[in-house]
């Protein structure tokens, strides 16, 4: 009888050998995996123009429709002063008045001048009367008489030229006294008692009665998205519930050098009475509606400094980034002002994770 032994480690030793043979054989075959594209998950967007009706709101002040600076016609010393900022004013009201001493001197010395004048006009017309009897009568010559004639006159030009004088004088006294030429309220003062000023040197500020205005300042981009398409609401601050409506009255011409604003001022059709001046509103206007491509924020990428997002193409499936301008930036998204077209496919998720030419599966690429 013949006994066969078998080792207990042949079983283990075998397995060591087919699994290094399995190595090796893995090792001589070429790499399935080096030129795999792993995908990327993103979502995108294909681009369409949707309607625009942008609101524009903004916070202004009310101001008046109409104001003037009042001051006095002459020079001098303010002798009283009989209104404040804030006061009502009616009109011819007297606001300030002026030391009159000068004015009032004047007024007397262009008297004198007028009693002078009429005098020599008396005593000229009575020596004229007498050269008319006489020349009639033929008792004088044609020259006296054509004198007298002629200093008459002259005597009567003298006359009126001091009567202009002395009205011109008195005018200057009723000057003294600074008047409102219109009812309203005092918005600015620039005189005290005591104070020296010059003619035509603003003294008051008046905001007449009357319309009122909503004055906003903006910026030019604001203006650049089209004209207002319906009245503007203006609505008190201070109580929401105080409202009124009007339409834009002016646009200043030139933008603010200091702020880079432009003014614009809102007419309002009947200004509540809380609507005080100087009170502040806040304005909600619509502006035209047009057609735009809106994008999300998560699309905004930067290339060179300048905004830009990544463009999808269909056929290849590769993406590259591009060059856009915005219009302007609104709450959750941008809208496109040029550089984009409908129809194309804007990445708006997972752009972080891209490069150019890279490659994104059709079958991993999200909706909107």
């Amino acid at each position: 009888m013949r006994y066969h032994f078998v080792s207990p480690q042949r079983p283990l030793a075998q397995a060591v050998i087919a699994c290094a043979a399995l190595f090796v054989l893995a090792g001589c075959q070429p790499s399935q995996t080096a030129n795999v594209k792993v995908a990327t998950p993103v979502r995108t967007v294909v681009l369409a123009l949707t309607d625009y009706e942008p609101d524009v709101s903004l916070t202004g002040e009310i101001k008046p429709q109409f104001q003037s600076d009042v001051s006095f016609r002459v020079s001098g010393r303010i002798l009283e002063r009989n209104v404040d900022v804030g006061d009502h004013v009616s009109a011819g009201q007297t606001l300030a008045k002026i030391d009159p001493q000068e004015q009032n001197a004047d007024v007397a010395a262009a008297q004198a001048v007028l009693d002078s004048a009429n005098a020599q006009l008396r005593q000229v017309t009575a020596t004229f009367e007498r050269q008319k009897e006489l020349f009639a009568k033929g008792f004088t010559t044609r020259r006296e008489y054509d004198q007298a004639e002629a200093g008459a006159r002259t005597a009567q030009g003298s006359v009126d030229s001091a009567a202009a004088q002395l009205a011109a004088a008195q005018e200057r006294l009723g000057d003294t006294e600074l008047k409102a030429g219109v009812a309203g309220i005092v918005t600015a003062r620039n005189v005290e008692a005591g104070q020296v000023m010059q003619a035509a040197q603003a003294a008051f500020t008046i905001a007449q009665d009357g319309p009122r205005d909503a004055v906003f300042d903006i910026y030019e981009s604001i203006l650049g998205g089209g004209r207002v398409v319906s009245k503007v609401e203006v609505t008190l601050l201070s109580d929401p519930k105080t409202v009124a409506f009007g339409e834009v009255r002016e646009i200043a011409p030139t933008v603010d050098m200091t702020t880079g604003t432009i003014r614009v001022k809102i007419g309002l059709d009947n200004s509540p009475p809380a609507m005080t001046l100087g009170a502040l509103v806040r304005g909600v206007a619509h502006i035209q509606p047009r057609k735009v491509i809106r994008l999300p924020w998560s699309a905004l990428s930067s290339l060179d400094d300048k905004p830009a997002v990544w463009i999808l193409d269909p056929k290849t499936g590769a993406v590259s980034l591009r060059n856009f301008k915005i219009d302007r930036y609104r709450t959750g998204e941008i809208i496109v002002a040029e550089g984009l077209t409908p129809g194309e496919i804007v990445v708006t998720d997972g752009s972080q994770l891209l490069r150019p030419g890279q490659t994104i599966s059709p079958s991993e690429r999200g909706g909107a």
